[in-house]
């Protein structure tokens, strides 16, 4: 288990959660992180540092994307390291990641963009980052109140939600 003052890394990536809508036809780009302004909200008790790696839907990730993500993590002090990420490919990234020593990872990201009234981002970038603090070094999709180990997780898209994957 993390100790009190022991600092998360959050590495922002963009997706939905960041999103920002310009009228009903869905015209959009990927805002400002949110992550930091959702932890200072909740007054969390413990150094957090967040950085922006790229502003992108997880769609149009692609491997070298996701190398650029795998190398942050490893460069990164941090033994604890929260990702926000689009869903769509996040299970993708996440098994991108796997087998990084020493660190514990875990992305989330949200169905609904952040500045939408009814949202799940708030929930899911807290429950991650509870998650990203007590589990062991590993990587994980922390989804829905859900936590999935790194290559045993997609996304449902017919259901919109994460599951397990045998």
């Amino acid at each position: 288990m993390s100790q009190p003052d022991e600092p998360l890394q959050i590495f922002t990536t963009g997706g939905t959660i960041d999103k920002v809508y310009f009228d009903s036809l869905s015209d959009y780009q990927v805002g400002h992180p949110l992550a930091e302004e959702v932890l200072r909200q909740a007054h969390v008790a413990f150094p957090f540092t967040v950085t922006s790696l790229m502003k992108k839907d997880s769609i149009e990730m692609d491997d070298a994307d996701r190398a650029a993500v795998r190398a942050a993590v490893e460069r990164c002090a941090a033994g604890r390291v929260l990702i926000t990420h689009g869903t769509d490919t996040m299970a993708d990234t996440a098994r991108a990641l796997d087998g990084i020593p020493g660190k514990t990872i875990v992305f989330t990201g949200s169905l609904t963009p952040a500045r939408f009234q009814e949202s799940d981002a708030f929930f899911n970038i807290g429950f991650a980052v509870a998650a990203a603090r007590i589990l062991p070094s590993g990587v994980y999709v922390a989804m829905q109140g859900r936590v999935f180990e790194a290559g045993r997780v997609r996304k449902d898209r017919a259901h919109n939600r994460f599951e397990a994957v045998e």
